[in-house]
């Protein structure tokens, strides 16, 4: 499932994915088991960016309540909320 990904790097995103919000939680790691593995380098760098903001702001940018300048983040978001759908 995550090709040529070490386990140890993967077991690092998925301890990020652990959020203080439920819905966070389960949005980035539903993420990062299908999707992270065939991202482009961008998507991957901007998904590992919002693993670094805190829930509130990440919470925010999903909702639409508030928009990154960061054009690879933006997409991320997109892709994000298409993810939720599913």
């Amino acid at each position: 499932m995550f090709g040529w990904f070490s386990m140890s790097e993967i077991a690092r995103l998925r301890w990020l994915c652990r959020r203080g919000m439920k819905e966070l939680d389960v949005l980035m790691t539903h993420y990062l088991e299908h999707h992270y593995p065939g991202a482009t380098a961008a998507e991957q760098q901007a998904f590992e960016a919002l693993l670094q903001m805190p829930d509130p702001d990440l919470y925010s940018l999903i909702l639409g309540r508030s928009e990154s300048t960061d054009e690879d983040i933006t997409q991320l978001i997109k892709i994000l909320r298409a993810t939720h759908a599913e």
